[in-house]
């Protein structure tokens, strides 16, 4: 059956893949073997989405786990699903370690926070909300609403506004009425600033993707310029820096 979504791991050089497809289960593959290491079942309907975790507990026991593989590193898997969860599953373990059932649609997308917002995950959804979590409390910090139409793409943002130097403080997301509208993770209240894309040639920001690309030489005090893709339901890409 069709598969929806896939993630390489942010460990061990991009050796493990997930995957999420109709038939409602996540896969964990080897990519060097392109042998399935285990199938993770739970969902109700079939699976939009995954994402693996960049995180690492303290644990240094170097024990296999039940997939024989990663041990004792604290690594997770989340995927969103038709059946209106986030689903948190643990490599280790193999068990499923927590869901999230507060979205009232269909998950279009997750995504895991890294450095100091990574016991966090981000889902947009069809309900045309956009949500962030709490892995460690399992509870709902923020719902962020302002779009007009599903939300399809999210991601943490490189930005940082004031009063939180260091910090990245800010996300963004993409939908199907044609914007990316940019949030502050403090507050719910009415969106950051919003990029308007073409409703006829766009149709919809399917994806997001920030990149940093070097500046020149003669560039003073900032090493890179960041651009952010998208890409459109109409078949565009287009850059924004």
């Amino acid at each position: 059956l069709k598969v929806n979504g896939i993630e390489f791991s942010p460990f061990n050089g991009g050796k493990y893949l997930c995957s999420g497809s109709f038939d409602k289960t996540v896969r964990l593959w080897d990519v060097e073997t392109s042998k399935s290491l285990h199938v993770f079942n739970g969902h109700e309907d079939i699976i939009w989405c995954v994402d693996i975790s960049p995180l690492q507990s303290n644990n240094k026991n170097d024990k296999r786990n039940n997939i024989g593989v990663i041990g004792g590193n604290g690594y997770t898997i989340c995927s969103g699903s038709f059946d209106n969860t986030i689903r948190i599953w643990d490599i280790e373990t193999t068990k499923q370690f927590n869901v999230f059932k507060k979205h009232e649609g269909e998950i279009r997308s997750v995504k895991y926070g890294s450095n100091e917002l990574l016991n966090t995950i981000l889902s947009g959804s069809n309900d045309r909300s956009v949500r962030l979590w709490d892995i460690r409390s399992r509870q709902q910090i923020q719902v962020f609403n302002g779009h007009t139409s599903i939300v399809l793409s999210v991601e943490y943002s490189p930005f940082v506004i004031k009063n939180n130097i260091g910090n990245s403080n800010v996300i963004c997301s993409g939908s199907s009425d044609s914007t990316i509208r940019f949030w502050d993770i403090r507050s719910n209240k009415n969106e950051l600033y919003m990029i308007k894309g073409d409703k006829i040639a766009d149709n919809g920001i399917c994806c997001l993707k920030f990149v940093g690309l070097k500046k020149k030489k003669d560039t003073k005090n900032v090493a890179y310029d960041l651009n952010l893709y998208y890409g459109s339901i109409k078949g565009r890409i287009r850059i924004w820096g």
